[in-house]
């Protein structure tokens, strides 16, 4: 079972916000669904409302997140788009009944809340200000926060950081949402939150907003499957063209396409390692073109992620 709590909040009475719930529903969109449309997270969507009938106060938030981290669960992932604050006894995500020295939830609270739950993965994704407060080692008395084994932390911004919204829309929330759609995918198609990490660490302006990533795990779950970059089938034959990880294959002429005469096996087999190849698994030796690998009769060998797969193949793990 893997179930997601995803809140956008845009009406503050103080400093409204745009983005959020147009983000909140970008999030529940990719998370409801793999890429091929099956089922994915169970997810509850909670955003904000001109009508201060509906509000999303303090009480409300607390409750639904604990909800979220009570039930034995495979992952559980709170996603939250909003305002953030910190003072000097720790951080909040701000909610529309915020006032001074009662700014929202604690992240602290948050932090315990997936400490203390029965979820093998609790992922919090904050596109917030100040969001990367949440799970620095504070000290209350004499204990330290920590993370249990199982919990993953991704914000959008460090702690004297200001998350930017552009085009209507938080940036990190635009970047996780390209992630989860297949950007962060691994070579079998699979979403993790490292990955996600990743994708926007390399996207984010290095001055003005850094990502956090903090995590206690000792396997990633998959977050989301997206096609795969190579299908499995075709992997799986690595250890047919490779005998051994370590071997070169020798190439030849009838392995490319455009150099008569033709001979289908061998051009099928080098439509697979032209994927390899495109995918970080394997280098023609001698030369950077497979064609002229091919042409001139040389070698290719795999790479060390080539290998790894080689081996996970080998094992059967695959």
């Amino acid at each position: 079972m893997k179930r997601a709590l995803i809140v956008g909040i845009n009406h503050y009475t103080k400093a409204p916000l745009k983005g959020c719930i147009k983000d909140a529903e970008k999030i529940n969109n990719v998370l409801a669904n793999h890429q091929d449309g099956s089922p994915n997270f169970d997810c509850k969507l909670m955003t904000s409302s001109e009508q201060a009938k509906y509000p999303i106060t303090t009480a409300k938030l607390k409750k639904n997140i604990s909800n979220l981290f009570l039930q034995e669960a495979d992952i559980a992932v709170l996603y939250f788009s909003g305002h953030g604050a910190t003072n000097s006894i720790g951080s909040y995500l701000v909610t529309q009944n915020a006032e001074r020295y009662n700014e929202g939830v604690s992240l602290q609270e948050i932090i315990t809340m997936a400490n203390n739950s029965k979820v093998k993965e609790a992922i919090i994704i904050l596109d917030a200000c100040h969001s990367g407060h949440m799970g620095n080692p504070l000290e209350l008395g004499n204990r330290k926060v920590i993370l249990r084994e199982g919990v993953s932390i991704l914000a959008s911004s460090r702690d004297t950081q200001y998350s930017v919204e552009r085009n209507g829309s938080g940036l990190f929330t635009a970047i996780v949402y390209e992630a989860m759609s297949g950007g962060a995918s691994d070579l079998l198609g699979n979403i993790t939150v490292a990955g996600m990490y990743y994708f926007a660490d390399q996207l984010l302006n290095s001055w003005e907003q850094r990502p956090v990533f903090k995590t206690h795990v000792s396997k990633m779950f998959s977050l989301r499957q997206c096609t795969p970059k190579v299908p499995v089938a075709i992997l799986r034959r690595l250890i047919i063209y490779f005998e051994t990880k370590e071997q070169m294959l020798q190439l030849n002429p009838l392995y490319e396409i455009s150099i008569a005469p033709k001979h289908e096996v061998f051009e099928k087999i080098m439509a697979h390692l032209r994927l390899f190849q495109t995918n970080g698994l394997l280098t023609p030796v001698g030369t950077t073109s497979m064609y002229d690998a091919a042409k001139e009769s040389k070698h290719c060998k795999l790479t060390p992620l080539g290998m790894f797969y080689w081996d996970l193949v080998y094992k059967k793990q695959l």
